[in-house]
């Protein structure tokens, strides 16, 4: 594992998918992050039928240790106070008020330690009429306007996984970065705040820039439609993508893979505009050609035509693909009490190497003994002895 933030220590008392998620990138790339959790339940994100290993948890909180502390409890929090003198990044993602309840606020803790980038992750900001109400995934999706260009208006309901967590985890990360870099040169931190509706509309940017731009606002079908992006069923019910763009050789490989090299005498078709208007009129056209053949039999004639297309795949298919074998998405380790841990490894290499080494999440209180012993340590260096202190 390349290691580009050896050194680097992260303090995450983080819940749920935010917090985690930025704590997890930067341990990705081999920062220490400690995972304050509260004793006895931890993350709330670790309950799973009885348990507190969930796979919730487990995506979020690889590479990480776990300490159980109690802030109210005036040892828990000397001991929190040793382990922030300690530390160059501090991780939480409480409604704002909470962390400063919590004795853990950016005010304090950079009194401590002044050089201590402190990240503070909210659902609408710091501040404002909404800063106090709660926020989650699909409140944040839809607040920013992104929610709406997933829904099909036809049958609206929620649909896909939690983008606005990991969207704002990462870019809390990428800010948390920013200011660790400007600190190599002042010495001193500075306090991150990033809210999930800044993070999507950021994330929305094609969408608004649209209606700033040409007074559109754009829907579901509206990328698909100019992209020239279609998903069509094969003969044995597996789906098939292809994504045609503008050039035009790719439609003339499409044209030959379905058997239709007559397909732009047809005036709709001729060219890339009339394809964008008469889309719902191609997809009539090509659904019942791609039900004649197996999905496997399509993507052979697809790529023989030179045409952007992938299959479909579920979880139980995608990291068996032959790319990513040889690019080895899929990793594994083992646990010495929870056994095999299974995950996709972080996409970014260094030099040519892949990240293809992990440590499996934290058991809840895993790492209490050795993060206490490391801040005993760390305090009595830092503190003249008594032949010191005499003179």
């Amino acid at each position: 594992m390349v290691k580009v933030l050896e050194g680097v220590r992260v303090l995450e008392m983080g819940t749920f998918i935010t917090g985690p998620a930025a704590a997890m990138y930067l341990a990705d790339m081999g920062a220490d992050v400690v995972k304050i959790e509260r004793p006895k339940t931890g993350d709330p994100f670790r309950a799973f039928e009885g348990g507190l290993y969930s796979p919730h948890f487990q995506t979020y909180n690889r590479n990480k240790r776990s300490l159980t502390l109690d802030t109210g409890q005036r040892g828990d929090l000397e001991l929190l106070d040793r382990i922030v003198s300690d530390a160059d990044i501090f991780i939480q993602n409480f409604r704002p008020g909470v962390a400063e309840d919590l004795n853990v606020g950016a005010e304090r803790l950079q009194r401590l330690n002044p050089s201590l980038v402190y990240c503070a992750i909210s659902g609408f900001g710091p501040d404002g009429p909404d800063a106090g109400r709660p926020a989650y995934d699909t409140v944040a999706q839809a607040a920013s306007g992104w929610l709406r260009l997933l829904i099909n208006p036809e049958n609206p309901r929620v649909i896909g996984p939690a983008i606005a967590d990991a969207v704002t985890g990462f870019y809390a990360a990428f800010g948390i970065l920013g200011a660790l870099h400007e600190r190599q040169k002042t010495g001193r931190g500075r306090r991150v705040d990033v809210s999930m509706l800044e993070a999507m509309c950021h994330f929305n940017l094609d969408d608004f820039t649209h209606y700033f731009s040409a007074d559109e606002i754009m829907g579901p079908y509206s990328r698909p439609s100019v992209s020239q992006s279609y998903v069509f069923e094969c003969a044995d019910g597996k789906w098939v993508a292809l994504h045609m763009s503008s050039p035009e050789k790719f439609w003339e490989g499409l044209a030959d893979a379905i058997e239709r090299p007559d397909l732009f005498e047809d005036p709709r078709f001729a060219d890339r505009p009339g394809r964008i208007r008469h889309q719902d009129d191609l997809i009539a056209l090509m659904t019942p050609i791609f039900k004649r053949h197996d999905r496997a039999e399509w993507c052979v004639l697809l790529e023989k035509h030179g045409v952007p297309f992938a299959p479909v795949y579920d979880s139980s298919e995608a990291l068996r693909d032959r790319q990513a074998k040889h690019l080895g998405i899929e990793i594994e380790a083992q646990h010495p009490v929870m056994g095999r841990f299974r995950t996709v490894r972080f996409p970014v290499n260094f030099d040519g190497r892949r990240q293809s080494e992990v440590l499996p999440p934290p058991m809840l209180g895993e790492h209490n003994e050795s993060i206490r012993a490391r801040a005993d340590r760390f305090w009595r260096d830092r503190r003249p002895d008594s032949a010191d202190a005499a003179e």
